[in-house]
């Protein structure tokens, strides 16, 4: 990526969008303080991250759930990690799991599960030591449309009563404008920023309904046309226009 720039606001759910390897996953990656920036600096409540910083959790795009531990020691893990023991753990452990709609599972061992329902014990094994920033690295792309939507219900609802700072990168741009409150289009490699757009659609959203919607089709409209710019170049192979030389809307 190249002289990319933006800002999340606490509170906020950011979906970041664009071709493949244009450098999402590694915005992430410096933010969780897993990767230094090579130029610039990356800042958190206007310090700058070193390390990982202890407010922020992550979902990676594999489920990442340890086969020989059951649902419920899955889901305690970050809690094991930090200290929280006894009843205070278990409590949380209970919550997580109701959350999740995995009663009945507590004692499951991965291999018994659907994909849909190890997301959600690796998405609650995130959620149960409540970070402050959550990030989200295609946690459902490899889930059919289904459970994804399902996923998408349950995340929105966890988030509406949080209302933790969410930053989610996603391919999918339908994904991107059900969940988030801007969506920030980055353009192939060399990735920059291209657009930060700011969702309009009103919360809280039904992410069955909201797809029939003519706002819905209109957003949808307005993104693509920025995104379809950068695949269809991709593509094509013709050089690209720089971000900012004309407006895509």
């Amino acid at each position: 990526m190249r002289d990319v720039s933006f800002e999340v606001h606490a509170a906020e759910f950011v979906a970041i969008v664009g071709p493949s390897g244009c450098g999402k996953s590694t915005i992430l990656n410096m933010i969780g303080g897993l990767v230094a920036p090579s130029a610039g600096t990356l800042e958190l409540d206007g310090r700058p991250v070193t390390g990982v910083p202890p407010k922020v959790g992550y979902v990676f795009q594999k489920d990442t759930v340890f086969p020989w531990r059951t649902v419920a020691r899955n889901i305690g893990l970050g809690l094991e990690y930090r200290g929280v023991t006894g009843v205070e753990r278990a409590r949380r452990v209970r919550e997580g799991i109701r959350l999740s709609g995995l009663e009945g599972f507590e004692d499951a061992f991965p291999a018994t599960l659907s994909g849909g329902m190890r997301q959600r014990v690796a998405l609650m094994r995130t959620l149960v030591v409540d970070p402050e920033i959550l990030l989200m690295d295609e946690p459902f792309g490899a889930l059919d449309t289904h459970t994804k939507l399902g996923l998408h219900a349950e995340l929105l609802s966890l988030w509406e009563a949080r209302h933790q700072t969410v930053v989610f990168v996603t391919h999918d741009l339908s994904e991107a404008i059900t969940l988030a409150d801007r969506v920030v289009v980055m353009t192939r490699r060399p990735g920059r920023i291209k657009l930060v757009y700011d969702v309009k659609l009103p919360r809280p959203r039904d992410v069955i309904t909201l797809r029939e919607t003519d706002e819905y089709a209109r957003e949808y409209g307005q993104l693509w046309h920025a995104l379809g710019e950068e695949f269809g170049a991709s593509m094509s192979g013709h050089p690209r226009s720089e971000p900012g030389s004309r407006s895509p809307l």
